[in-house]
Order: C-alpha cells, then structure tokens, then sequence
C-alpha cells in the first residue's frame, strides 16, 4: 500500500516537490474543470500526456492516474445525447491515448450533474467543512431540462462500458468509476445511479474484466444510506475491483451529512486500513477533500499534509502489524 496526492490540476514544481517532500510515492492529477494543454474537438493527444507524466517523474514520483475528463467530453454518452457516437469515438483516442503515455489508471465518474453540496459547517475550533442535506437540495431546479430515468441512465452507463472495456484491455489500462457524490436517488432530475453497494455489485457485472473497476472514494461510500463501508472494502478488494482511494471521512450518512478531518468521522479508519491490508491491497490512498483551516491555502496545503501523515501513519502500524 502506498501514499500519493492528488485533488489538483495544475503540473507546477510547486505541487509536484509539496507530494515528494510528504512521503508520497503517486500522484493523481484531476482534470474534470480542464488540463494544462489544449483539448481539442473534445480530445487529448499523446504527446501532451506524455509531457505530464515526466513532470512528475522529475520530482521522482510515479504518475498513477488521471482523474476525469471535463464533463463536455462525455455528457452526451452519460445522458444519450445526440453526440454520444462522436464523444464515444474522442474518448476511445483519449483514453488509447492516456494508456501510452504510461498512465496506468483513468477515474472518471457517472456525474453530469457533478458533486453537491449545501450549506456548509463549522466543525473542530471554526474549521470549516462542506456538507449536505437531501431536503434542501431538492429544491434546485432541472440540471439538463428534463427528468431522466433510471433505465436509460444503466442503458447509457451498460452501452459505455461494454465499449469501453475491450478497448482498455487492449491497451492494458484499468478503469474506475467514482460513485455519485452524495449518493442519493437524483438531484436536478438526474438519477445518482452509482449510490449504493448493489449498484456497485451491478457496474462490475457488467464486463467481467479487471479494467472494468472502481475509483474507491471511501468518504462517498461511507455516505451510501444503510451500507456497511467495512462490508464494501472488503467485498470489492477481495475481488480486486479497488484502484486507488480517496480516504476521507463523514460525519454520517445521507440524507444529512457534513465532511470531517479524517480521524473525526464516524469511520472508524484505522479499522478500514486494517481490511486493505488483510485484502493484499496494492494501490495507493490520497487524501481527497480535506475541511479549510485557519491560514491555509485556497488547495489546503496544511490540512492536506495532516491527512497524509495519518495515512502513512496508518499504513505503517496496520503493516507491522502483520
């Protein structure tokens, strides 16, 4: 098991020698509001990925993944939309593309509406922490002008992936789905589908493939109503579907819920490590969202390098321990 750092977007030395100088190993870059190169007709060329990827082995860091694509590369392949051949074909190139670039994983997510929030909350001495409530955001109006189905939302997700799946094999790069953040029914008129650990059992069954995975964002499944987080990391990584993990904590789950620091949630963490271990998890953990503190920056520099220390903290006792 290993640590990294992700949540950012830009290549900078800045954040590159900030991971090396924190013990991380990997890192993640996420590009759902766009990357530091041209995204042409919807697109990614090698030569830009490759780019990227030497900016981090600079710093002598392995480049693990790629986080999302900006949502207007694929919007119309998640809703069926009139574009969805022409944005299946970009993102065949893209992903052909990141695969030979030597960027072994692409996490992407089931999102158009993106990930919600509500009010947010002041936790531990004013840190502030985002948060959520389910009546509150049913006020909102239609996110794409319609309500959507489930059935064509899973038709739209079955058709991706049994697309998707031959051709990541080919290539020989995993792919992982975020769960819907929060997870619940729908918010704007569009189904959350992936909100629950049937869902999950359902996405997998899909294409028995090992690059038909799962982007573990721990903190998302330990907001699915009525799941078992302990019950889901064991499940998915014994059958090694577990690519990387967002290792966050929540207060609770939905409806209501706000994000904690990661030993205040009601997660019991040390006891999640302990389950990657005895699984033979080999993937790496990041800190994902982290709450905004006094005299931290706008990326949260200090709250990140808390949450990491813990990590590898918590992958140093739970290894010794076996």
């Amino acid at each position: 098991m290993r640590v990294g750092f992700g949540q950012f977007n830009q290549p900078t030395p800045e954040y590159f020698r900030f991971a090396a100088q924190y013990g991380a190993t990997d890192i993640l870059m996420n590009f759902n509001r766009g990357a530091p190169f041209p995204s042409l007709g919807g697109r990614w060329e090698l030569t830009d990925l490759v780019k990227l990827r030497i900016s981090a082995e600079q710093f002598g860091l392995k480049f693990a993944a790629i986080e999302n694509v900006p949502a207007h590369f694929y919007d119309h392949i998640m809703l069926g939309g009139p574009r969805r051949d022409e944005q299946i074909e970009n993102m065949i190139y893209t992903v052909r593309n990141i695969a030979r670039a030597g960027i072994p994983i692409f996490g992407y997510n089931w999102m158009p509406s993106m990930v919600w929030r509500t009010k947010p909350r002041h936790i531990r001495c004013g840190a502030l922490a985002t948060a959520f409530d389910y009546e509150e955001s049913k006020k909102a109006p239609l996110t794409h002008g319609r309500i959507y189905s489930e059935e064509e939302m899973w038709e739209n997700l079955e058709y991706w992936i049994k697309i998707i799946t031959p051709v990541a094999e080919e290539e020989g790069i995993r792919l992982g789905i975020h769960p819907c953040d929060p997870p619940v029914e729908q918010l704007g008129g569009v189904p959350q589908l992936l909100r629950s650990f049937e869902a999950y059992k359902r996405l997998i069954s899909i294409v028995e493939s090992p690059c038909n995975a799962i982007e573990f964002c721990q903190g998302t499944f330990s907001e699915m109503k009525g799941d078992n987080i302990y019950e889901m990391i064991r499940y998915f990584g014994e059958r090694r579907k577990i690519l990387y993990v967002h290792f966050r904590n929540v207060s609770g789950q939905v409806p209501k819920f706000h994000e904690e620091f990661v030993n205040t949630g009601y997660v019991d963490m040390y006891k999640a490590m302990k389950i990657y271990q005895e699984v033979d998890f080999d993937g790496f953990f990041i800190d994902d969202h982290v709450p905004n503190t006094f005299q931290d920056t706008e990326w949260g520099h200090r709250g990140r390098a808390f949450a990491n220390g813990y990590i590898q903290g918590l992958i140093e006792a739970v290894s010794k321990e076996s």
